[in-house]
């Protein structure tokens, strides 16, 4: 992205389709799933929303993508393509854009498609920035491969692309800052429809992006060059 927007992550793998202007390569399912400084804590403690994996003890840097269903004062409501609501609040630091121009919360309105990127605690986003997307873009389309949310059924088994080899559920260092909204981006572009709540980084540097909110993918892989390798 441009004009202070992140610079959109090219997602990496077998089908690459062209939207709004970006190129973006998409890996397939096959049965068997402003600049900021990066800053880390490691990652423990019990599994959080949905899948096990790499859990945090509080919010941590991520975001969601959709349609607004509803204003508040506080902020608003928006609905992904999986059908899950997103309750996000504004602050007084958070910025807004409309494409790859700045604009104001005005630009904010019922039925716009969105990118959020911002602080995710469970369904809750405290937002850092807003982007207004034009339709057809990738993070508000549906994807077929995305199995939604369905109360009491089980996570669907089933791999992406490539699982990078030492992967291990709980391991790794969470980052935040532009890394996380970088490799964020590139997770939801690959796969909308759920909620990032946390971003890993792992041994060997690439990251694990946690999403819940939908049955699958729970666990979206991205390269260092921002490219998504796989998915679980």
């Amino acid at each position: 992205m441009v004009s202070g927007k992140l610079t959109r992550a090219a997602v990496g793998a077998a089908a690459a389709i062209a939207v709004a202007g970006g190129s973006y390569g998409i890996v397939s399912a096959t049965s068997s799933s402003s600049p900021a400084a990066a800053t880390t804590s490691t990652a423990g403690g019990p599994a959080a929303g949905g899948g096990a994996s790499n859990a945090r003890s509080g919010p941590a840097a991520g975001g969601s993508s959709g349609t607004v269903s509803s204003l508040s004062t506080s902020g608003f409501t928006l609905t992904t393509s999986a059908g899950q609501k997103v309750t996000v609040k504004e602050a007084s630091s958070t910025t807004y854009e409309k494409g790859t121009s700045p604009a104001s919360a005005s630009a904010i309105t019922t039925g716009e498609s969105v990118l959020v990127l911002g602080t995710t605690s469970s369904r809750t986003i405290t937002a850092a920035q807003v982007t207004v997307e034009p339709a057809g873009n990738p993070y508000t389309a549906s994807s077929a491969a995305v199995v939604p949310f369905q109360q009491g059924a089980p996570s669907t088994s089933k791999t992406a692309g490539q699982i990078p080899a030492d992967y291990s559920q709980g391991s790794g260092t969470i980052v935040n800052g532009t890394t996380a909204n970088k490799a964020t981006e590139a997770a939801l572009a690959a796969y909308p429809g759920g909620v990032v709540d946390r971003v890993v980084q792992l041994s060997n540097g690439d990251y694990e992006v946690h999403t819940i909110g939908v049955n699958w993918p729970h666990h979206v892989f991205v390269n260092q060059d921002f490219q998504v390798i796989g998915a679980e």
